[in-house]
């Protein structure tokens, strides 16, 4: 029974370090004063986790070297956009040599930033007046000289119809389209936007190249980042000052391949859209880790573009974590066979405060070497390999008489 209660506390011993051995990396965390903190991931570690980060934990380990698991909650600080849309009343219509007039009556005095319009017209290229006014008596700007444009061929169905503006506050509102044809306005949308922003994290990039095809009438950006990272905006800012509008597609490296006749790589498509002298060319798309680049621009029959920069950025991500015991603790990633864990303070996040310390992260130190280090300075130590030795040739002893009792 001695012998069998000893195997068992060396194997949990064993077992204890080996949680964290299953990983490749690990920090320590410093700092902790309170149940709750929070842990700012850094770049460095996206590059060696999985996409889903499921291959990410925190572990404490105690003087006896005991290891417990620490929950946490991976939190990334996205936008977050409300829309309320707004009642209201089409009061008048009326033209002169102007252009049309539309007045609208709110339903209540509420603030409004955007109006989105719909026309029977499909293609057109107007100039937009809105002004604002609480009698009808006297009124006031609120915008001028805002285009809007619709195109649609067999090449090209695009529509630029929502106007936005600061946000104003008025009983009635009038709508100038400068226009010598009927507009044809089919419905109108008064909304209000609540835009909560995010925390983004700038990503350098490290090489861009800019090539044209001619036989498919694109221009093509191979972009590669200088780390891997969670990209979720990309911004292109072109020189040329002539109106433009360019279909666009946003491509990653998703995975490559290696055959008898080189390297194979497949792109997976983030975002497609439309690259265009109205708008900011800012393009959102869900949070993916990458580190190349390709966006496609179909020029038609136009002249290719002049990109004068790209703009790459990604949400914060960090971890929520609940601290039960003092212990030392270590966040530990990379581990390909993992699977995204499963706590309870998932279930109760308004359990959890609004305001997180945020902890001090140690320098990044491979697990994996320090388990061969460890190795090798047991067996470089001569006292460790007579102990090793002798219990061997003890344990052969012990089997040899054994068996010649057995015999006898």
């Amino acid at each position: 029974m001695k012998y069998k209660t000893a195997l068992l506390l060396l194997w949990l011993s064993l077992y204890s370090f080996g949680q964290m051995n299953e990983y490749s990396y690990k920090r320590a965390l410093t700092g902790i004063k309170y149940k709750w903190h929070n842990i700012i991931l850094p770049n460095e570690i996206f590059g060696k986790i999985k996409n889903d980060i499921s291959d990410v934990r925190i572990y404490g380990v105690s003087k006896n070297n005991d290891t417990i698991e620490v929950p946490y909650i991976l939190s990334i600080a996205n936008e977050r956009i409300t829309t309320k849309e707004l009642s209201f009343n089409l009061i008048n219509q009326s033209k002169n040599e102007n252009g049309y007039y539309y007045t609208l009556e709110m339903g209540k005095e509420n603030s409004i930033n955007e109006i989105h319009l719909d026309f029977k017209q499909e293609n057109f290229d107007w100039k937009v007046n809105l002004e604002g006014s609480q009698n009808q008596q006297e009124w006031f700007s609120i915008i001028d000289n805002y285009r809007i444009l619709s195109i649609k061929n067999s090449l090209t169905d695009y529509k630029f119809t929502t106007i936005n503006f600061p946000n104003a506050k008025f009983r009635y509102l009038r709508l100038h389209i400068i226009s010598n044809q009927e507009p044809g306005l089919m419905s109108a949308k008064v909304l209000l936007n609540e835009n909560i922003k995010g925390r983004y994290r700038n990503y350098p990039i490290n090489t861009i190249r800019v090539l044209e095809d001619k036989k498919k009438k694109q221009t093509i950006i191979d972009i590669k980042l200088s780390k891997k990272s969670p990209v979720s905006f990309l911004k292109i800012a072109v020189q040329n000052k002539f109106e433009y509008y360019r279909p666009i597609t946003i491509e990653y490296l998703s995975d490559s391949t290696k055959s008898p006749n080189g390297w194979i790589y497949n792109y997976s498509t983030l975002a497609v859209g439309t690259l265009n002298s109205l708008e900011k060319n800012e393009f959102k798309f869900i949070s993916t880790t990458l580190q190349k680049l390709k966006i496609l621009i179909d020029n038609q029959d136009n002249t290719a573009l002049k990109i004068q920069s790209v703009t790459t950025k990604g949400f914060e991500h960090s971890l929520i974590v609940r601290f039960d015991t003092q212990e030392s603790y270590y966040l530990v990633y990379g581990n390909e066979n993992s699977v995204k864990p499963n706590y309870d303070i998932e279930r109760f996040p308004d359990h959890m405060p609004t305001i997180f310390v945020p902890l001090e992260i140690g320098k990044e130190l491979i697990i994996k070497n320090e388990i061969s280090t460890q190795s090798q300075t047991l067996f470089q130590n001569k006292i460790w390999l007579w102990v090793i030795m002798g219990l061997i040739i003890f344990i052969l002893a012990w089997f040899s008489i054994k068996m010649i009792e057995k015999k006898q």
